[in-house]
């Protein structure tokens, strides 16, 4: 059972009608009289009858108008009651850079449409550094790649999965060509990189291992807006999730998937646990999740699939 279809049902006894009814609600009366029949079906018991007159409710009917009435007016005073009662105070939530350029603006709008007296501090850095401020308390939440929480009371929820792409200019010598591409391919080709200590260099370093080659790093560079100067400069390609490009003109780069198991990085929502976490924070984790799954579902976070557990 429905509250929207006990609005309908007081609503239809209350005009007596159920073309009026719809008229008012803004439904079809097909669509108004389907949606009583289900709450009939529901209930077992037939609550209108049609009459020369209009549509008038039966004796189970009158009965279930006082009800439905009350759980309208309940209903009603709890969504009153949640509004005046608006959620507030703060919450730190860390993003490494490539998750800000497309997580970042629609957050803080959703967290401004739904919790506007939440204060929201983002902070971007590396996913290590982002790592030890959730563990020093320096921050409620945190989109991380990679963690270790057995020593740390963490909350950790898998977010989603990137894959990788190949990212360089068209012209820049050895840039393969086509939608996908295999590591073996790449062997020769002139790359910029994090250096060894970021999480996104040993999985492209595994995939090289694994395909029993070297990447020609020719660059290393621990910083994503200097890095992709040097790729948007024809200095080397780079391999980066595609939220990496999110940024830049559609049509500048060329962005090719890397096809190769392994060659994708998990997206790890964390935070402190629950019973440290105040209720703005707990409210922005369940914003991060939805406004996540929206980005995908719209496919506004390139090569990103949601975590299927």
């Amino acid at each position: 059972m429905e509250l929207r279809q006990l609005r309908y049902f007081v609503r239809v006894v209350e005009l007596g009608s159920m073309g009026r009814a719809a008229l008012d609600l803004g439904l079809g009366t097909p669509a108004l009289s389907q949606q009583i029949s289900r709450l009939e079906g529901e209930l077992s018991t037939r609550l209108l009858q049609r009459t020369a007159r209009g549509v008038l409710p039966t004796d189970a009917g009158l009965a279930f108008f006082g009800q439905a009435q009350l759980a309208i007016r309940h209903a009603d005073a709890a969504g009153q009651a949640a509004r005046q009662a608006r959620l507030a105070g703060h919450v730190s939530i860390g993003l490494a850079p490539s998750t800000s350029g497309v997580l970042a603006l629609p957050l803080m709008e959703a967290m401004r449409a739904r919790y506007p007296d939440v204060r929201l501090r983002l902070v971007e850095s590396l996913s290590g550094n982002l790592a030890a401020l959730l563990n020093a308390r320096q921050l409620d939440l945190a989109v991380l790649f990679e963690t270790d929480s057995a020593a740390r009371r963490w909350s950790v929820l898998p977010l989603l999965d990137e894959r990788l792409f190949v990212i360089g200019r068209r012209d820049l010598p050895g840039m393969p060509t086509g939608r996908s591409v295999r590591v073996k391919r790449l062997a020769g080709l002139p790359l910029v990189l994090p250096s060894g200590t970021h999480g996104l260099r040993a999985i492209v370093d595994a995939a090289f291992a694994r395909a029993r080659c070297e990447p020609r790093v020719v660059l290393e560079v621990d910083g994503l807006a200097v890095l992709m100067d040097a790729v948007r400069a024809g200095l080397a390609a780079t391999i980066q999730p595609g939220a990496a490009t999110v940024r830049l003109p559609a049509d500048e780069m060329a962005r090719i998937e890397l096809v190769e198991r392994g060659a994708r990085r998990r997206n790890l929502l964390a935070s402190l646990s629950d019973d440290e976490l105040s209720p703005a924070a707990l409210a922005a984790r369940v914003v991060i999740r939805s406004v996540a799954g929206e980005l995908v579902a719209q496919r506004r976070w390139p090569g990103a699939t949601l975590h299927e557990p």
